[in-house]
């Protein structure tokens, strides 16, 4: 009887290793690609995260999503992690790059390495990309001014609030919307550019903007952060005028649905992450790529908002 439990106990162990050496075999075989991003703090890009990650289950890819710590220097960090990444070995590199010439150089390395490299979110002057994946920044600003200044009358004033302006994303958007507004006569009385994206400095320069101009009838701000932010200090000084964000999270969602705000502007960062890695298969599977592909521009509003809001809340929880 101990003989033959000695005997079973002795089969399991060994079928239990033969399984587990199957499975990193089998996990060996998929292509390995590593996504890259600005960082994994901020909702907007835990939404991509997520896009890529449900591409790896998708499509059978050995995956992992990492970004630089949040701190100073973030193109430094990610220079480093790049490198760290190369010595690797992935099949592709998706990334979304800080505009630097170290990371110029950290991106043709891959080149080098034959070492497909597909950019995210932002597009940067690197010509030996694969692919680009992500929003028209210089359309997503013409229709959030459209959108604005559909809420208002010619002549009226409006404030702009930007981040980093030579950012090829920041830039593209404030000039789309800058072009959409002065089109149909808008004023534009305030335009606070290279602001962090974080809501103390965004509030302090709203309440100065107030005090400067005090009639102001609406505002546009190239992320959703630094638009609650404004939004914030706006409700606590009285204002009821139409802000418009551009990314797409789900606290702007909330603000909708609650009658807070009429509408916003999103992007699609969960299809950013999603295709991405989609593109990265075709590239592994030798199919012509589309060089660069326009996730899109939403028009958030009441009739859209909670369906928005449900997907986020769900996708992130």
């Amino acid at each position: 009887m101990k003989k033959n439990l000695l005997f079973l106990l002795c089969f399991l162990i060994f079928s239990a290793n033969l399984l587990c050496f199957k499975m990193k075999s089998y996990e060996d075989d998929k292509p390995k690609v590593v996504v890259v991003l600005k960082d994994l703090n901020t909702e907007y890009w835990e939404i991509v995260k997520a896009g890529a990650e449900k591409g790896f289950q998708d499509f059978g890819i050995n995956g992992q999503v990492v970004a630089p710590r949040t701190g100073l220097k973030e193109d430094v960090q990610q220079g480093y992690l790049l490198e760290k990444i190369l010595k690797e070995k992935p099949d592709v590199l998706v990334v979304s790059p800080f505009q630097s010439s170290a990371i110029l150089g950290g991106l043709n390395n891959f080149v080098k390495n034959k070492i497909p490299v597909i950019l995210v979110d932002t597009d940067i002057p690197f010509k030996n990309k694969t692919a680009f994946i992500g929003t028209n920044n210089f359309e997503l600003g013409k229709i959030a001014g459209e959108l604005l200044a559909s809420q208002l009358q010619p002549e009226d004033e409006v404030a702009l609030i930007a981040g980093d302006v030579t950012s090829p994303v920041i830039g593209d958007r404030i000039n789309g919307a800058k072009l959409s507004l002065e089109a149909v006569g808008i004023k534009i009385v305030a335009d606070k550019e290279s602001l962090p994206n974080e809501p103390e400095p965004v509030k302090n320069t709203m309440v100065k903007i107030l005090q400067q101009h005090p009639n102001i009838k609406g505002l546009f701000a190239t992320t959703d952060i630094m638009a609650l932010s404004a939004l914030d200090v706006l409700n606590k000084q009285g204002y009821h005028i139409p802000v418009i964000g551009a990314d797409g999270i789900s606290k702007i969602d909330e603000e909708i649905v609650n009658d807070t705000l009429k509408s916003t502007v999103a992007q699609n960062p969960f299809d950013m992450g999603y295709l991405s890695v989609a593109t990265a298969l075709k590239v592994l599977k030798k199919e012509r790529v589309v060089k660069n592909t326009d996730t899109g521009v939403d028009i958030i509003t009441s009739d859209n908002a909670r369906q928005k809001l449900d997907f986020l809340i769900k996708l992130l929880r």
